[in-house]
């Protein structure tokens, strides 16, 4: 048997907490172990509880959801940070991302789904895909866009042009499969480059490959 995915609570609004608590109780496979009310209590909540997931409201009065994501990544083996938001297009949300969220959830996902990607992001599969990614950007304004393409573009000349391809790829919002067939490699070999990808440019996952190649003007 499995272990419980542990999951910790962020957010400034007590129903919302209440509800979410309710949302998981419904579930064998996750467990509440703690509650916070806002983002400066998240790293001592983190101590106490070991989460292996952090549900984080973007919007909190003292320390925001983003902040308190960024520093939670700096952590060694950090819970993973799935971000919640009223709003799909919220420049939040895409700097959250940046910052090594696992991906967001809107505050009305549909109970069944909450639970989903809780259990998909422990596992280490983000749970936004580059598409939609690519949709939230649209929304976004493209303020510091050209210091973002230099930084991605120096950032991608790190990779080989193997791996170029496959951090393309996955911009493109390609699955592994999809991107092994047009490369002409296995699946487990484009896994393998994802990873080498992740190390050598010190990202937490495929999302943050995917806003790399987006910001270097590569999935057009």
């Amino acid at each position: 048997m499995s272990a419980l995915v542990r999951v910790l609570i962020v957010d400034d609004e007590p129903l919302v907490r209440a509800g979410l608590t309710m949302v998981i109780g419904s579930s064998r496979d996750i467990t509440v172990v703690g509650e916070a009310a806002d983002g400066n209590e998240v790293a001592a909540a983190v101590d106490t509880y070991a989460p292996d997931v952090v549900l984080m409201d973007i919007r909190m009065p003292t320390l925001d959801g983003l902040a308190a994501t960024e520093q939670l990544r700096t952590r060694p083996d950090p819970p993973e940070v799935i971000v919640l938001t009223t709003f799909d297009a919220d420049e939040y949300v895409l700097r959250a991302l940046r910052a090594g969220a696992g991906g967001f959830l809107l505050k009305h996902t549909p109970p069944a789904e909450i639970l989903r990607a809780i259990t998909r992001v422990a596992a280490g599969e983000p749970i936004l895909s580059p598409t939609v990614t690519r949709q939230l950007i649209a929304h976004l304004s493209d303020t510091g866009a050209a210091g973002r393409r230099q930084h991605a573009t120096a950032a991608l000349h790190q990779l080989s042009p193997r791996e170029r391809e496959v951090a393309v790829a996955v911009g493109q919002g390609k699955p592994n499969a999809e991107i092994a067939g047009e490369l002409f490699m296995s699946v487990a070999t484009v896994k393998a480059h994802i990873s080498r990808i992740l190390a050598k440019l010190e990202l937490n996952n495929r999302t943050q490959v995917a806003l790399l190649a987006h910001d270097a003007g590569l999935t057009g």
